[in-house]
């Protein structure tokens, strides 16, 4: 948990644009909404307060959840590295992991500013899992669950407030049109924002299987998307 001593603090105000969360506020001194307050540690690492008044130690199950999510230095104990997804999701000419007639989908919620709670999160997360989503098991926000099949979480963490969070999930492609539309539903009932990629291998024709798709919902696929190149290590052979 970050906190501030208040014997030390000059309420100089240096520290309000570090957080990004606003969760720092000034009356005579500097306080911290530790509900709002996500353990990202910006204000730590910056080293900007002129007295030293910022201090951090590991906070306790389960609040730490805020920070593995939260603070890029972090690392899951689940997965052994940091970053809020898989190593995998982007390196698919490394993994063979998406096959043809199948749609990876990623949603990722909350940004600086925002953040989200994954209260949020659960709520799409079980509403995906209904139409048969499979989730990633190496994905740290699957590991919180308490019943994958369910897309249901563990009770304690349902109010701990993280920067972002990423579902990573999997479904055939005849299934993709139904998930895409109980995400839309779910959508108007959480209290953030999120944005979902989708990931499927170019048909032999050099087109996107799931372009007709998308174009009969009337979502626009942005020009600026990843495509992997097959820069990584040469792993995957083809087939399954």
């Amino acid at each position: 948990m970050v906190q501030i001593d208040k014997e030390k603090c000059i309420a100089c105000g240096t520290c309000l644009p570090f957080c990004p969360m606003g969760a720092i506020h000034l009356d005579d001194v500097a306080t911290i909404d530790q509900d709002e307050c996500v353990e990202c540690g910006v204000c730590v690492r910056a080293h900007m307060c002129p007295v030293d008044a910022f201090s951090s130690e590991q906070s306790p199950y389960p609040r730490s959840v805020r920070g593995v999510f939260s603070d890029p230095t972090a690392v899951h104990a689940g997965t052994g590295i940091a970053g809020r997804g898989t190593e995998e999701m982007k390196t698919n000419e490394v993994t063979g992991r998406f096959q043809p007639g199948f749609v990876g989908v990623g949603m990722e919620f909350g940004r600086p500013g925002i953040g989200t709670r994954f209260t949020d999160v659960q709520t799409v997360a079980m509403a995906v899992a209904k139409v048969g989503a499979r989730f990633e098991a190496k994905n740290p926000v699957t590991q919180l669950m308490k019943d994958v099949k369910a897309g249901t979480f563990k009770d304690e963490i349902l109010n701990e407030k993280a920067m972002s969070a990423i579902i990573e999930c999997l479904v055939p492609i005849e299934k993709f049109k139904e998930l895409l539309k109980v995400v839309q539903e779910a959508s108007k009932k959480i209290d953030t924002v999120f944005s979902i990629e989708c990931i499927t291998p170019i048909a032999a024709d050099d087109t996107l299987p799931i372009d007709p798709i998308l174009k009969e919902m009337g979502i626009a696929r942005r020009i600026n998307g990843k495509t992997n190149v097959g820069l990584g290590r040469p792993l995957y052979q083809g087939g399954k």
